[in-house]
């Protein structure tokens, strides 16, 4: 009775559960109404529109004339809504003028046919849906996207959709797999398809679609259009007594063929058509028509068609079989969804069980925004009249779940008395948050000097060992240090909100006692820099384990800069920081003065130097400024390092006047990258790969931060040996700048021939 009526009131709950109910919308890059001027309060996920396939390698591509309008989407929309989430809509669809209100970009349209025509081709190869998924998610998270949608798939050959299902099978793998290697959240992906799922004998991979995609944008519009059709007609009609041509029969059909109701999203179009009428008098639903009128195409948006209901001083009817609104002006009919046709079908997608609707497109809604703003407050009274049942009904229930409670107390005390028991000792050996410090102090034998692993600004680190055998790294601020309080409590925010396998984990904090620790897992084999330049235990490090130790900080940098929360600027990235466990894989450390850069700020400026010489690049030595690049110059010199085993620290060439960044630079370009390469390493059949690692660290090291690449670029370029890697131009802090066989030195020479580690105040 007990356990029965617990599943009652939770299944009453979970009907009242509105979390997930989708508010979606598209937004075309074409139109010329602004981001800005959209009201994003009033949409959950607003999916940006179209990027484009390339018919040559099947990657996506968008429009220069639209990557300003992408690449600002995300920022603009989230700075009204914070909780919206965007998409990057690549269009597969044939295609469709009267989507497009005035298109008058005819590359555009041209640019829709081939990619229609490209898709099929895409997914009948394996190579070329690798190029798709790969460059796909790439685009999303460079533009600052959480999800890709796949716009408008149209129904093929039984062939086309039987490779459709591996590709929406790999894709999915794609997403899921990501995430592993971030520890970010997953891209959402959604497709566009048609109202129904069976078309010309042809049905879409219903139940590869229901498993990988998140949800389905249903189109339900465009059933009659007066470019083709020669009677007036409900162009989204919610129901047809004549007809399969109608949303009701789509979903139903949909649902049938094995496809949740929770996985559909039903489309409410902000657009219309209008028809010449051929008999003015006759302007029911079905009257005979001339064709098209208004525009080119027929296609006239809400916001254009209630200016004309506005001058003409008419009002629209609404015909409750098909749920639309209509209207007739002189000899012309149009009809379109306005309030009372919103209203009906948002009602009936709660009623339905459906998970949202999705609004094609939204700067078609009028300038009140009253289309949206009805779909929105019509999604919440019906909640309202959900939860009112609910409340009613589980009432009841409760008062069932009360008595049976009642029963069960006396049994169930004894029990819950052991289950405390049991978990005090449990507790013992978990890992907390909070560690005592009596529990540090035996850790680390009283602080002892044997278990000292070294000292910064801030106090020393000590190694330890907890009582349930875990090792761990305890960083002690030192008492009455005010050098580093501020950089151990910036320590402490990042690390709590970021969780990477490449990134050392903090496991809990010590403030006893006035104490300020931070408890570390514990790294084996210490530091980067004590392998890198001891001349035996480089030995240790081969080819391949040094491509592991750059692949894996580029996979954490990567993280800290496109995935994480925020983006982090590490301001202090070296070989000592770069900590390694006992497989020798390695994990960044030391946030004691990372950087945190807002959405909206890209560079930023500072009066107070900090870092290490041969590490920090020069916009920041030379004027405090600090950019997005920064960590990706700190990377370049790293990388230079783990290929050479050479410091910074050191002059180098036949003349020994040169920095590390300066030699690496000659031997490129006099085509001799291989004499710059660790003598220790032999492995003549990595040749290729350790220059294109030299090629990639010299773009990272340029001296203008513009025209280095992001850390996304960077991963890209030394995982695709395919791709191509443009030409470096000169490295920073170049103390020999040639100029018709003229030295020219750099007075920031010592800034590079120096590894000491600056805090200065600089006038501005």
């Amino acid at each position: 009775m007990f356990k029965t009526s617990i599943l009652v009131l939770l299944s009453f709950l979970n009907l009242a559960n509105s979390q997930n109910w989708i508010r979606s919308c598209y937004v075309y890059a074409g139109n010329e109404f602004p981001v800005s001027g959209i009201d994003s309060r009033l949409f959950t996920h607003l999916v940006c529109a179209f990027a484009n396939i390339n018919s040559s390698n099947y990657e996506i591509y968008i429009e220069p004339s639209d990557e300003t309008f992408m690449a600002t989407f995300t920022e603009i929309v989230t700075s009204k809504n914070p909780s919206a989430k965007t998409l990057l809509s690549i269009w597969a669809g044939k295609p469709h003028s009267p989507m497009f209100f005035d298109m008058t970009n005819s590359s555009m349209f041209f640019d829709m046919i081939n990619s229609y025509s490209t898709f099929f081709g895409m997914i009948n190869q394996l190579s070329h849906r690798t190029s798709f998924i790969r460059s796909a998610m790439m685009a999303a998270r460079r533009h600052g996207f959480m999800g890709l949608d796949l716009s408008y798939v149209f129904l093929s050959t039984s062939a086309n959709m039987a490779n459709m299902g591996s590709f929406f099978d790999e894709w999915r793998e794609a997403i899921n797999s990501e995430p592993r290697k971030y520890d970010t959240a997953p891209l959402i992906l959604t497709m566009g398809a048609m109202y129904s799922p069976v078309m010309d004998s042809l049905i879409y991979p219903v139940n590869d679609i229901k498993r990988n995609f998140d949800w389905v944008h249903v189109r339900s519009f465009d059933y009659h259009v007066s470019s083709k059709d020669r009677f007036t007609g409900a162009h989204a009609a919610l129901y047809d007594p004549s007809s399969n041509l109608n949303t009701d029969y789509g979903i139903n059909e949909w649902i049938r063929r094995g496809l949740p109701a929770k996985k559909l999203v039903i489309g409410l179009p902000y657009h219309g058509y209008a028809w010449t009428l051929v008999n003015s008098d006759d302007y029911a639903i079905g009257a005979p028509t001339n064709g098209m009128a208004l525009t080119k195409d027929g296609s006239v948006s809400y916001r254009y068609i209630k200016g004309y209901l506005n001058s003409y001083g008419v009002k629209p009817l609404f015909n409750s079989t098909y749920v639309v609104n209509y209207c007739k002006i002189g000899s012309f009919w149009i009809g379109f969804d306005d309030v009372e046709a919103v209203k009906t079908k948002v009602s009936y997608a709660k009623e339905k069980g459906l998970l949202g609707y999705n609004v094609f497109q939204i700067p078609n809604d009028d300038t009140d925004w009253i289309l949206s703003t009805t779909a929105q407050e019509e999604a919440n009274n019906q909640e309202n009249k959900q939860q009112l049942r609910v409340i009613v009904l589980s009432t009841t229930v409760a008062a069932m779940i009360l008595v049976s409670a009642t029963i069960c107390f006396v049994k169930r005390k004894s029990i819950i008395t052991r289950g405390k028991v049991a978990w005090s000792k449990r507790k013992k050996h978990t890992n907390q948050q909070g560690f005592t410090f009596a529990q540090i102090a035996a850790a680390t034998d009283n602080f002892s000097s044997e278990n000292k692993l070294g000292e910064g600004g801030f106090g020393p680190v000590y190694k330890g060992e907890l009582q349930n055998g875990l090792q761990i790294a305890v960083k002690r601020l030192s008492k009455g240090s005010k050098q580093g309080i501020e950089e151990l409590k910036n320590e402490l925010a990042l690390t709590a909100r970021l969780q990477h396998v490449n990134l050392l984990k903090v496991l809990g904090i010590c403030t006893e006692k006035e104490e300020q620790m931070l408890i570390y897992e514990y790294m084996p084999n210490g530091s980067l820099d004590n392998y890198l330049f001891d001349p035996v235990k480089r030995l240790c490090l081969d080819w391949q384990k040094r491509i592991q130790i750059i692949e894996g900080i580029t996979q954490g940098l990567l993280y800290l800069q496109e995935y994480s929360v925020v983006t982090i600027i590490h301001r202090d990235l070296k070989a000592s920081n770069i900590l390694l466990d006992k497989e020798m894989k390695p994990k960044i450390s030391d946030f004691g003065i990372a950087k945190v850069f807002e959405k909206d700020e890209y560079a930023a400026s500072t009066r107070r130097i900090i870092g290490t010489y041969g590490y920090i690049p020069p916009e920041y030595v030379k004027g405090g400024i600090y950019s997005r690049k920064y960590d990706v110059y700190s990377f370049g010199v790293l990388l230079l390092q783990i290929i050479s085993g050479k410091k910074t620290s050191s002059l180098y060439g036949l003349q020994k006047n040169l920095n590390l960044l300066e030699h690496a630079y000659e031997l490129w370009k006099n085509d001799s990258s291989m004499d710059f390469m660790d003598p220790k390493l032999d492995d003549s059949s990595s040749t290729c790969k350790m220059k294109r690692c030299i090629q990639v660290a010299l773009l990272c090291v340029q001296e203008r931060w513009e025209d280095r690449p992001s850390m996304l670029e960077v991963s890209s370029m030394l995982k695709n040996e395919m791709e191509n890697v443009p030409a470096p131009n000169m490295p920073a802090f170049s103390t020999c700048k040639r100029s018709e066989g003229e030295k020219i030195c750099d007075l920031m020479e010592v800034c590079s021939a120096s590894m000491l580690t600056i805090t200065q105040e600089m006038p501005r």
